[in-house]
């Protein structure tokens, strides 16, 4: 009897062990700190373009006044963006090099944009920030590293850039790295229970190439790994080693003569691993049942880990469906809320309110939800909460109290960023309104 496969599969990379072979990054910083130019030599130095992208970015029309290659191409999103000379859209490029495959996310520096950044950094596992050696630790570093944090990223990387321009001076480094670290205790407050980010700092020119791909020999006084050594050897927790968590996106059942009986749940392994003959539970029903075979891509397998695509079947036929969500039995189970508490960052122009009715997306699973109240408003230039009590405007990141009208499998987004992030629809437009992280604690919402 042949396999079948779940809809949909996996994209760029799919796992097939529980390791980390694909690295989710993202560049920000100021306005002109060069965030494009880095990238581009990045993939120019690394030699990872294509013939054809290549031959575009050597074309006359496309280099600077100097004569020299228009870098930042290789990542500015829309022509009119780049004739203003900015970067305002979230650019993404796939590259890969022997070691490792990349999936780089450049964000706009503009603080009117910081929920391009929120998007850029919601699957993201480093973050590379980019800091002018003229002009020092900006707000705009400060608010970058804060949202970073506020998104689960663990891994931060202060791009020292223009090095060249303060002559290599090592003090102006010593010095920025100072001012950087006595601002590290505030980003251990924002998600409470995460771990602590760990901050790599690095010299260099995006412009010259030096320390990007290969070391530089202006900078003798620096021993530490270039920007792409970091890269490809960084360690970042694998999802795989997560508390399993498998999201129903579609129940199979062919009722064919070939597979008369065959009922299946098919989905996306968010954290952890499945094995056959592992002890379920499913969510919000608490069904029990046991594993007794995993379909892949490929056919039958023994196991799915994090990022696979697989369908689960059980010895048992539970009544599931899209949206119920699986965890193994002894190894964590998530919280079914009713209520809870959360970071939102608001994209909408039009205000959001207390009270206000909406939809919310979870994995695969959308319950109608209320917003009950505004805690508190993060003033995103002093990164210090205001009190809430107010409507909510575009570009607000605030603490927020939540109503679901039916019971949401999630667990906290400091112990599981694949369950503990959800997005907010308006029901009327079907427009997204909003993106949350679940707090820790999970506070009664007051009548």
């Amino acid at each position: 009897m042949s396999a079948l496969t779940p809809a949909s599969t996996a994209s760029f990379g799919e796992m097939s062990m529980p390791s980390i072979q694909i690295l989710r990054l993202l560049t920000a910083g100021s306005v002109d700190d060069g965030k494009s130019t880095l990238i581009g030599r990045l993939l120019y130095d690394a030699r990872v373009l294509p013939g054809d992208t290549l031959e575009t970015l050597e074309k006359p029309e496309n280099r600077l006044a100097d004569g020299s290659v228009n870098l930042a191409l290789l990542t500015d999103g829309l022509r009119a963006e780049r004739e203003q000379g900015i970067t305002i859209d979230v650019a993404h490029r796939y590259f890969a090099t022997a070691r490792r495959k990349f999936i780089v996310a450049d964000t706009p520096g503009h603080v009117q944009y910081t929920r391009n950044m929120v998007t850029g950094a919601s699957n993201a596992d480093l973050a590379i920030l980019l800091v002018d050696a003229r002009h020092g630790i900006q707000e705009q570093t400060r608010r970058h590293a804060f949202v970073a944090s506020l998104l689960g990223i663990r891994q931060l990387v202060v791009a020292v850039n223009k090095i060249d321009l303060v002559d290599w001076s090592q003090e102006v480094f010593e010095t920025l790295r100072r001012d950087f670290e006595a601002f590290v205790p505030q980003l251990s407050s924002i998600q409470p229970g995460a771990p602590a980010p760990t901050i790599h700092f690095i010299p260099l020119s995006a412009l010259r190439g030096d320390n990007v791909v290969h070391p530089s020999s202006h900078l003798p006084w620096y021993q530490g790994p270039t920007l792409l050594e970091l890269l490809e050897t960084v360690s970042v927790e694998s999802e795989a080693t997560q508390e399993p968590r498998f999201p129903i996106q579609l129940v199979i059942r062919p009722q064919s003569p070939e597979h008369p009986d065959y009922r299946g749940y098919a989905g996306r392994v968010a954290s952890g691993i499945f094995a056959v003959g592992d002890a379920v539970v499913a969510h919000p029903s608490g069904q029990e049942s046991r594993i007794s075979g995993i379909d892949g891509t490929a056919g039958p397998q023994t196991e799915s880990f994090a990022g696979q695509s697989v369908t689960l079947l059980l010895e048992d036929e539970l009544d599931l469906s899209r949206g119920d969500l699986l965890s193994v039995v002894g190894k964590g189970q998530p919280l079914d809320l009713e209520e809870g508490r959360a970071w939102i960052a608001w994209m909408d122009g039009k205000p959001g309110r207390p009270g206000g009715r909406y939809l919310a997306r979870l994995g695969t699973r959308t319950v109608r939800v209320r917003l009950e109240a505004v805690e508190s408003v993060l003033d995103i230039e002093t990164l210090q909460e205001a009190p809430g009590g107010r409507e909510l405007r575009l570009n607000d990141i605030a603490k927020v109290d939540l109503r679901f009208a039916s019971q949401l499998p999630a667990d906290p987004y400091a112990q599981n960023r694949r369950t503990g992030a959800f997005i907010l629809i308006d029901e009327g437009s079907n427009l997204t309104v909003a993106a949350g992280t679940l707090l820790e604690t999970t506070e009664s919402v007051q009548e």
